[in-house]
């Protein structure tokens, strides 16, 4: 008998949903074990075989019709003999259809929710269907669970579970729902299964979308009688997209038909799988093959990028006049800027420094950012072939660019627009007309981890034209657009693997060091080396853990450029190796000195007045130097004053000698020990600036608070 002649099995077994596409024909045969006097449908993949659903030799319910059960066909045995499947989940009334974990060892399954007592009391159109588990054991199938949200105001039936086992599917009446019979999805989470969640207008119709299945690839299946397809219920195709659902496909004849087709399994390359239909006497079980794979969702194609921008902004003031921008790209190219924009020879890993050179001796002054950096492709396929083409001429086409990391491409389809479709890696194709045509790439993968199967593809356009001519003219009309430079650090496909910014370091309290030498090894200050250094540098030593390196070091100042005339002065004496380092300070009173500049800021103007006097703003810096030296009673400063250019030297450094007293004398008056400060003019000596302008003469004249140690 046919399932649409039940009353009370009606809800369990309404089908599938509408949408058009071109599609490979199908084979299909009528399986061995379909009969023509019951119904047999709703498959599901189980061992060497399937569990069906099917009304043969059941009993009739209350309204005259037979109620359904589960059987199981072996289909690896040629006579295809089927059997009961399970008298552990033989209940009084409908039990199916169902579905099983990857394992096996699970089945969820629809049944009447009340099964005990009186069949014909039971067996009534108010008895709704709900889904139900139990998981197998040496004797059979465990006791039977019933899902939580099961109730008695509504159908919940038709279950699926997907490959990784997170996620069922399933049909509902549900009164939330927008149509008939809905499906839903319930995520595992935390140990349970979650409220029901509806598919939406996307997939879901005024009228009924029913038997879903999920492949191992991640396409759901399901029927419809509320798309106007080609008869009652329809088979259609969807996937999920990053929000939503694609607008579902339409399988093609002849899996659909004139007649109701609903509840269908695939392999995971959909290629080969079976589905009900009552194209015959009865409700039947079809196989079905195809030769060609089956792609119908396709994301647009990424253009992977290898030319950027990079940049640099920060706090750390260089003075261009002096000093030169240069990136090393770590692919034998160099080039000058702040920003710049260079292109990759393709994917791969470089090493990005950001150098400060100083442009009279070409010497590295100070190393500002490094990137270790791995550029990779998107993973996606990719389709590599001309955007725009003549007819009648052959075009080649190459997958071979595919990059998708931790899978082993197993197959190729193409699919070019124009209804034509082939296989292989790189096939050729000639375009009979002129006109822009939609150009798929389809893999099927399978993970190098677990050999799980997936179903990837892509899109993209090509323009065909009518001659050489006709292309020659419109490309000429429609110049491509400049590409908008992308800052390399915004990039997706860009990793980072390492990364050194010196502005980063510069906000932890750091200070920039005249590094004399380097050493892996540790080195005397009474080393020989060192006898050129003038008496009024003191060589430190600095310790680097991270790098297992000494640091030999001369100078010590806040700002990049002040450091300049130390560095200049070493490299005149010899020391040709000498550069500026970072130094993030530890030292508590070197952090709290340090907070102390910034906040009350450094220049000469904001501490004295043309009488070289003592004004307002610098009692209140001072006065924290006084705290700061009472807090720390061992600590010793020189008070360093700086000038500008204006004027005559030797004027200049009596200027700046007489300011450094007049603030030593301040702070002994305060209670600090004479013998623990050292006033010193340097005058103009000490340019941090170039004195080209108002600007960079007042960066010139500055008081320096410098921690002798």
């Amino acid at each position: 008998m046919k399932i649409r002649t039940l009353a009370s099995v009606i809800l369990l077994f309404l089908v599938l949903n509408t949408v058009t596409a071109q599609q490979a024909p199908y084979n299909i045969t009528k399986t061995t074990f379909s009969t023509d006097t019951y119904d047999e449908f709703a498959p599901v993949f189980y061992r060497n075989g399937l569990v069906f659903c099917s009304d043969r030799g059941q009993a009739v319910n209350t309204q005259g019709k037979a109620v359904v059960k589960m059987f199981y066909a072996d289909t690896a045995l040629a006579n295809k003999k089927i059997s009961p499947f399970s008298k552990d989940l033989k209940s009084k009334l409908n039990d199916g259809p169902a579905t099983f974990n990857r394992a096996g060892d699970t089945i969820y399954y629809s049944r009447n929710l009340v099964v005990e007592g009186n069949f014909k009391l039971l067996s009534t159109f108010r008895n709704k269907l709900g889904l139900f588990y139990a998981v197998s054991d040496p004797k059979g199938w465990g006791r039977v669970r019933e899902l939580r949200f099961n109730t008695e105001w509504f159908n919940i039936t038709m279950p699926c579970i997907s490959h990784d086992g997170k996620r069922l599917y399933f049909a509902s009446d549900k009164p939330d729902g927008v149509g008939g019979l809905d499906i839903y999805y319930s995520n595992w989470k935390n140990g349970y299964w979650e409220d029901p969640v509806n598919l939406g207008p996307d997939v879901n119709t005024e009228g009924n979308e029913t038997y879903p299945f999920i492949s191992e690839t991640g396409e759901l299946f399901f029927a419809s009688d509320g798309r106007g397809g080609l008869g009652g219920k329809d088979i259609y195709v969807t996937k999920q997209k990053v929000r939503g659902w694609h607008t579902p496909v339409r399988l093609a004849a002849p899996v659909n038909s004139e007649y109701d087709d609903f509840g269908i399994v695939t392999t995971a390359d959909v290629k080969e799988g079976y589905f009900s239909s009552d194209r015959g006497k009865s409700v039947d079980i079809y196989r079905f093959t195809t030769d060609m794979p089956q792609v119908w969702f396709a994301e647009a194609q990424k253009e992977n990028l290898y030319c950027f921008s990079v940049s640099d902004t920060g706090n750390i003031v260089v003075d261009t006049l002096s000093m030169q921008y240069v990136w090393d790209f770590g692919d034998n190219t160099k080039m000058t800027g702040t920003k710049v924009h260079h292109c990759f020879p393709g994917p791969g890993k470089y090493s990005i420094a950001l150098d400060i050179v100083d442009r009279a001796t070409g010497k590295t002054y100070f190393r500002k950012q490094t990137y270790d950096i791995e550029i990779v492709d998107y993973d996606q396929p990719y389709i590599t072939s001309p955007a725009y083409a003549v007819a009648r001429e052959a075009i080649s086409f190459d997958g071979m660019k595919s990059y998708c990391p931790g899978y082993t491409i197993t197959g190729f389809f193409w699919d070019f627009g124009d209804g034509t479709q082939k296989t292989g890696a790189g096939p050729s194709h000639t375009y009979a007309r002129s006109g822009e045509y939609d150009l798929r790439l389809g893999l099927t993968l399978r993970s190098d981890a677990t050999g799980d199967v997936l179903k990837r593809a892509v899109a993209r356009k090509i323009r065909v034209f009518g001659s050489n001519q006709e292309m020659n003219s419109w490309l000429a009309a429609n110049r491509a657009p400049a590409q908008v430079p992308v800052d390399l650090r915004q990039f997706e496909n860009v990793i980072v693997h390492g990364q050194y910014s010196a502005e980063a370091e510069f906000l932890k309290e750091a200070v920039f060091q005249v590094e004399i030498l380097s050493s892996a090894t540790r080195m005397e200050l009474t080393n020989p080396l060192f006898r050129s250094v003038p008496a009024k540098y003191s060589v430190r030593e600095v310790f680097y853990p991270e790098k297992g390196t000494y640091s030999y070091v001369v100078d010590q100042q806040m700002s990049l450029m002040a450091a300049y005339p130390a560095y200049a002065e070493m490299m005149a004496l010899g020391f040709r190796s000498a550069t500026v380092r970072l130094y993030v300070l530890t030292d508590p009173a070197e952090r709290e000195l340090n907070v102390l500049k910034r906040n009350y800021g450094v220049m000469t103007d904001t501490y004295f007045d043309a009488r070289n006097r003592l004004v307002t703003n610098a009692y209140l810096m001072l006065d924290q130097v006084v705290m700061l030296m009472n807090k720390y009673p061992s600590l010793k400063l020189e008070i360093e004053v700086h000038t500008d250019n204006q004027g005559v030297p030797g004027t200049l450094q009596n200027l700046s000698q007489t300011r450094a007293q007049v603030i030593v004398n301040y702070l002994i008056n305060r209670g600090v020990s004479a013998s623990r400060l050292t006033p010193r003019g340097y005058g103009s000596n000490r340019p941090v600036a170039s004195n080209a302008d108002w600007l960079d003469r007042r960066l010139n004249r500055r008081v320096e608070f410098t921690i002798i140690k």
